[in-house]
């Protein structure tokens, strides 16, 4: 099955009426997308209480892709609000039980920064966040070229479907070793995960100014890049249960229409979803 969905879903404005309060906003995008990517629980591990609202919320066949922790991943400058990382990863893997209570925890997201590159420390720390992730399915997703440079494209591959891990393949601009090639390959016989931040080469890298995060994901894929994709996931769709597509592509506010054009793409009709409030005025 491929499932379709955006990150986060508060900025999302054209899914919600002008009446729409940000507290509702989630029943209504689950009568759009049956899954979502939780990007809140990267800046802070989230109260409890936040996942058994969200879980509340949606129907029962929704599912959430959670983010890890920055702390978890290499992005945390300074110290981290734990005394180790044993209790931030307790913490973690404490906040995502309601998910797990409710079958609505599709997997978690390990996206390391850039400057996390493949060596032997990295690896043994990726080795020891699996080993702390336990039965937790996890999703590992590369911002340094270097894991898929040469030889060790196949051994990146090889170490994440021997770890348990599932590939997180992204759509991103080609521009320098922070950023990763396109590689069409599940490690995991249940689920893959495929992620689109867009194509925009000159925003990618740049750093200057306070808002180079507006920028970086500001592209909207046209009709036929995304046929290429449609294509691309039934083939992933032949190597494992479930392929999940998350649009992160919204500086611009593309995300979400984009999404619904791969789904008329695909012809897809999700069953289940939210049933949609009708805003007559």
């Amino acid at each position: 099955m491929i499932i379709v969905g955006l990150t986060g879903w508060g900025d999302h404005d054209s899914l919600y009426s002008s009446h729409t309060s940000s507290r509702d906003k989630l029943k209504e995008y689950a009568g759009v997308f049956p899954t979502v990517e939780v990007d809140a629980s990267f800046y802070a591990v989230q109260p409890i209480r936040n996942a058994e609202k969200w879980v509340q919320e949606t129907p029962d066949s929704f599912r959430f892709i959670v983010k890890a922790y920055q702390g978890m991943t290499g992005h945390q400058r300074g110290e981290i609000p734990f005394e180790n990382k044993q209790e931030m990863f307790a913490a973690f893997r404490e906040s995502l039980k309601p998910y797990q209570s409710a079958n609505k925890l599709a997997m978690t997201l390990f996206q390391f920064a850039p400057w996390f590159d493949c060596n032997r420390e990295n690896v043994d720390y990726l080795r020891w966040c699996r080993e702390e992730m336990r039965d937790i399915p996890c999703a590992l997703e590369f911002r340094n070229q270097s894991w898929f440079q040469g030889e060790l494209r196949d051994k990146t591959i090889e170490y994440m479907k021997n770890d348990g891990w599932i590939h997180s393949i992204c759509d991103e601009p080609q521009a320098g070793q922070g950023s990763v090639p396109t590689v069409l390959t599940a490690t995991n016989d249940e689920q893959v995960l495929v992620r689109f931040h867009g194509r925009n080469v000159h925003g990618w890298n740049q750093r200057n100014g306070q808002n180079w995060r507006e920028v970086r994901y500001l592209y909207r894929y046209n009709q036929q890049e995304l046929k290429i994709w449609a294509a691309w996931l039934k083939d992933l769709e032949t190597q494992c249960r479930d392929v999940y597509a998350i649009f992160n592509n919204n500086s611009g506010g593309d995300a979400a229409d984009n999404a619904k054009q791969l789904i008329d793409i695909l012809n897809i009709e999700y069953d289940g979803l939210a049933p949609r409030q009708l805003d007559l005025f």
